[in-house]
């Protein structure tokens, strides 16, 4: 019988465990490895621990996790960088989501002056503000756009996902945003952003929602099982 292949995954966030997401996410990927015939090694990275980046080498893909604020703002985007520009299958939930989008602000677009409004919240720079409508334990429809890496993970054009969120992007930074590779994929029924997808590279997708906590109610979520899928190419790809 044909050994199963082994993927390694870093949880780049600070464990707590008493986050229902972190509970979640190693339910999800035990359910969307079995799923997609592999093995899943995670392993939670802390925020501090990051440093250059140079820890991640040795994994499949990355997942930023929700948590923050984190405790090492730069260990999270120094992650999400790597991800970014070595190509490596990234997935990224609630302040996953909030960290790509300044990542990409930062380092893509050059706002290097870019800041997240729950740690620099008198920042004239806050790309990252708070949402309208606080979306704490919410559950609410998204719609998902034709073509993204997202409607084909899900199969579907429409969702309903769980959110345990304050903070979003600041909305009319949208236009300036989106001119390149980053991609807006899920708009809520607002027409608010609430995923994104970066363009040309294997799987790099962020969500403000978490879709992570559907296994706890014994769902595989879809998303997950992609990011998991992706991975383990990517996983292929290293060992030839």
């Amino acid at each position: 019988m044909k050994q199963k292949q082994t993927i390694r995954i870093a949880l780049v966030g600070d464990y707590d465990e008493g986050v229902a997401a972190h509970q979640a996410i190693p339910v999800a990927l035990a359910r969307a490895a079995g799923e997609a015939a592999v093995n899943v090694e995670p392993l939670w990275l802390p925020t501090p621990q990051i440093g250059d980046g140079s820890c991640l080498r040795t994994f499949d893909g990355i997942w930023c996790v929700p948590g923050s604020p984190y405790r090492d703002m730069d260990g999270a985007l120094t992650a999400i960088r790597v991800a970014r520009e070595g190509r490596v299958p990234f997935l990224g939930t609630c302040g996953g989501y909030q960290h790509a989008v300044l990542e990409y602000a930062r380092n893509h677009l050059g706002w290097v002056d870019a800041e997240h409004g729950e740690t620099a919240p008198q920042s004239p720079r806050a790309i990252i503000t708070p949402l309208s409508c606080s979306l704490i334990e919410a559950f609410a429809p998204i719609r998902l756009l034709p073509g993204s890496q997202i409607a084909k993970a899900y199969g579907a054009l429409q969702t309903q996902e769980r959110y345990r969120c304050r903070y979003g992007l600041r909305k009319a930074l949208e236009a300036e945003m989106f001119t390149g590779p980053l991609k807006v994929s899920g708009y809520d029924h607002d027409g608010e952003v609430r995923a994104i997808e970066l363009a040309n590279h294997p799987f790099f997708v962020a969500t403000l929602f978490q879709p992570e906590r559907a296994a706890l109610d014994g769902i595989t979520p879809p998303l997950v099982k992609a990011f998991v899928v992706a991975c383990a190419k990517n996983g292929a790809s290293r060992d030839d």
